[in-house]
């Protein structure tokens, strides 16, 4: 396939509009070719300023004209349309989380292996080259060995109405920030090992807004995640070795414009290591172009195990009861 990937998307929500349409429409690998929405007036507004037709969830599986799925429907509605994408014959690249479950994700993965399709979850913070900069550091020995690791994803409340507060439709911090910590561990390190979780629950909705696990990863490395939509903001992560520590601010959201820093603190002092700028959206779906090109569909084992690892937190976390959650600040 030498032409751009013909693309449609699926759901026109926030992070569709200010994120992924603009980096598909921008990069030369990618076209925008119909937009699906249950309102036709959106999806005929959003087709008017990315490109493509504006037809329906179904119109859109069966569009001769459409290669790939990219869906940015809420994630309690991703196995079902991604499951429906796939059958239709679709290469999809779905917003991460892949599914609320570690054995939806295995039936996706399982169905994408057998139609020989292209499925990626898209994770895009790992596209952004500051954190090849990162790993590149850690493999160099630029803080000795790797002791341990912390990881935060912090927002501040949401309004009442968000998606991320329906349990029916994926809603919760594990799910929407938690999995960005686990799956940057995992990049670094390795397959984790879960040893111990904390959930806060909001008692009006059901879902959790808060929550930390400790994870092991391979030689002894400590992980520490903390992630919650109840803060002030913080998107950060800090290795710490036997020689010197990292810290790497702004390392989920770092906008196309940002020109990040690595700092580094050692026996030396403290330094600096400068980094150019990134659009990670439009790497991300460069990557995902690519790999439909080059027809490697074989399923990114990281995708499962996060799942995995999810599941495992919900189900063992001591859950911290209303009495346990912090007094309001006047």
């Amino acid at each position: 396939m030498s032409a751009p990937l013909r693309v449609g998307v699926l759901g026109c929500g926030s992070i569709a509009q200010r994120k992924a349409l603009p980096a598909l429409v921008a990069g030369p690998d990618t076209v925008v070719a119909a937009i699906a929405s249950r309102d036709k007036d959106k999806a005929a507004r959003y087709a008017s300023e990315f490109g493509g037709e504006p037809v329906g969830y179904e119109d859109l599986l069966t569009h001769p004209g459409v290669d790939a799925i990219y869906l940015a429907l809420p994630t309690g509605l991703h196995h079902e349309w991604t499951r429906a994408a796939l059958e239709a014959g679709k290469h999809v690249l779905a917003e991460k989380p892949l599914t609320a479950s570690a054995a939806d994700t295995r039936d996706l993965l399982e169905l994408a292996e057998r139609r020989g399709l292209v499925l990626r979850e898209n994770f895009v913070f790992p596209y952004h080259a500051q954190h090849r900069a990162v790993r590149e550091l850690l493999a160099g020995g630029r803080i000795g060995s790797p002791r341990s690791f912390d990881a935060v994803f912090c927002i501040p409340p949401l309004p009442a109405t968000d998606i991320r507060y329906s349990p029916r439709l994926g809603g919760g911090a594990l799910l929407d920030l938690g999995v960005y910590l686990i799956r940057a561990a995992q990049d670094l390190f390795g397959e984790l090992t879960l040893v111990g979780a904390t959930l806060r629950e909001d008692p009006r909705t059901g879902v959790d807004v808060a929550g930390s696990a400790l994870l092991l990863a391979g030689g002894g490395v400590m992980v520490t995640v903390r992630f919650g939509m109840e803060h002030a903001y913080g998107s950060w992560y800090s290795a710490w070795g036997s020689t010197g520590r990292l810290l790497l601010d702004r390392a989920f959201t770092a906008p196309a414009t940002l020109e990040p820093v690595v700092r580094i603190t050692d026996a030396l002092g403290e330094h600096e290591e400068r980094l150019p700028a990134d659009d990670q959206f439009r790497q991300a779906c460069a990557a995902f172009a690519a790999q439909v090109r080059e027809g490697r569909h074989e399923p990114d084992p990281a995708v499962l195990h996060t799942a995995e690892l999810v599941d495992e937190v919900r189900r063992s976390a001591r859950r911290a009861s209303p009495s346990d959650s912090p007094p309001e600040v006047a």
